[in-house]
């Protein structure tokens, strides 16, 4: 199944100029929704994750129902003040400024090996904020996928760990 069939496009959201890729209709069609899930399992899958790690906040969309078919625990990485209890976090840049993300403290152990999950990869700097935080406790990124891959923006290049995508948009 193509799932780019059930991305939708739409104009200057959240500004104009920009063109924001929308899985909403992805999820909501359910033969589409278990294909993604589907592909993502065949690129995960092979990277031997002992647990996965999604991404605020789509990201635990795509990660919650992957770890249940990979028969894996999931770690949310969330934005800063969103967890309760003791955390790690990293700061990290955005093209205009800072942001921070974080995980709880006892998410994961020493030498885990994590599998990072969002929606969509644009300039790779939360993804490689994610990254970075997970090596702060030790934990082995083993690799990262994500459904849509905005292949002109570069983000890519901003990782240090392998990465794959369903869809690729060059504009």
């Amino acid at each position: 199944m193509d799932i780019r069939e059930h991305i939708r496009g739409i104009p200057d959201f959240p500004k104009p100029g920009i063109l924001f890729y929308d899985i909403s209709t992805l999820i909501a069609h359910a033969d589409a929704w278990q294909s993604a899930i589907d592909q993502l399992a065949e690129v995960v899958d092979p990277l031997h994750p002992d647990i996965l790690a999604g991404v605020e906040a789509r990201g635990f969309l795509i990660a919650a129902p992957l770890a249940i078919k990979l028969g894996l625990g999931l770690v949310m990485v969330r934005k800063a003040g969103k967890l309760p209890g003791k955390t790690i976090s990293h700061e990290y840049d955005l093209e205009y400024g800072t942001d921070i993300l974080e995980i709880q403290a006892d998410a994961v152990r020493k030498g885990s090996r994590i599998a990072l999950l969002d929606d969509l990869l644009a300039t790779g700097g939360t993804m490689n904020g994610a990254a970075k935080l997970f090596e702060k406790v030790d934990a082995d990124v083993v690799g990262s996928a994500c459904i849509i891959e905005l292949t002109f923006l570069r983000g890519r290049e901003m990782l240090s760990h392998p990465f794959s995508s369903l869809v690729t948009y060059d504009q």
